[in-house]
């Protein structure tokens, strides 16, 4: 877990691809987080080739630059990210907020105690807004017009990474190759499905937007974003997005992992960026 933790909020990216490769090899043996006692489909159908889904960039905003992006989504009609705060950079703060677009200005709504939380993944439902905490095991309600806390959750989960939600569900990622559907009514896992692409296992999950009637998730460490099958955890298409993070870290060298999907319902547009990135990326592609 040191490597994991190490890795999350590290800004020396050469570093973060020796240690992440050393991961990949010993990591193989580790225990499961205790979230995977969550019920899990039986049968996992016949792995399907996955397909690069081309995209173009349409359209660049501004982002800024001291925001450690966790969450991005739209919520009617507002842009809103949530950061974390890692505590080798101290002038990060955990905080939610809208984003107005073109200028990138951020508006803070929501901040927490980063010398208790970290703060992660954002989703809204039913008229609540969910943020997931880092290593807590516990998340926050928050009333989605006043931003005032009603509450907390807790979760099993070894730790909390992306959240979305399907309309009914809320779905969660904790940067394994699971994620875990909550009931909203009882905050408690009601299924969770093991993501797997041409057969293998997908870990690094993160960042998670729900489109259409997919699951798209970074895959932590990559610049890619892939589509999931929510019914079966089957990756069906993957879109490859280096070169956008390549501009990202030629603007600026604060820049660093890709991290952040946002969904307009209403344009059908999509949005991308990452943490501490100077800019966000319009992208169009087929659903």
């Amino acid at each position: 877990m040191f490597i994991m933790t190490f890795l999350k909020s590290s800004r020396n990216i050469a570093s973060i691809v020796l240690l992440s490769l050393s991961a990949a090899i010993t990591g193989c043996g580790e225990d499961k987080p205790a979230a995977e006692k969550a019920p899990v489909a039986e049968t996992t159908p016949a792995s399907k080739p996955v397909q690069i889904i081309p995209h173009q960039v349409v359209a660049t905003y501004t982002h800024d630059t001291s925001l450690f992006t966790e969450g991005f989504l739209f919520h009617e009609g507002k842009l809103y990210e949530s950061t974390g705060s890692p505590e080798e950079d101290p002038e990060l703060r955990s905080v939610i907020g809208t984003i107005a677009l073109p200028s990138g200005v951020f508006t803070r709504k929501v901040e927490i105690d980063k010398t208790k939380y970290f703060g992660e993944g954002i989703s809204f439902l039913n008229g609540k807004m969910y943020q997931l905490t880092y290593k807590n095991k516990m998340g926050f309600i928050y009333d989605a017009k006043t931003f005032a806390q009603t509450g907390t959750f807790n979760y099993d989960n070894a730790e909390g990474w992306g959240l979305t939600t399907d309309g009914t569900q809320l779905i969660m990622s904790d940067g394994t190759d699971a994620l875990t559907f909550i009931d909203p009514a009882t905050m408690k896992p009601s299924r969770q499905i093991k993501v797997m692409e041409a057969g293998v296992p997908l870990p690094y999950l993160n960042e998670l937007e729900y489109i259409n009637g997919y699951i798209y998730a970074n895959v932590w460490m990559t610049n890619y974003i892939v589509k999931i099958n929510p019914k079966d955890g089957q990756v069906e298409g993957r879109l490859d997005l280096n070169p956008v993070a390549y501009d990202a870290r030629s603007k600026s060298q604060r820049a660093e992992v890709m991290n952040g999907i946002a969904f307009d319902p209403a344009s059908q547009k999509v949005y991308v960026t990452g943490k501490m990135w100077p800019k966000i990326y319009e992208i169009k592609f087929a659903f």
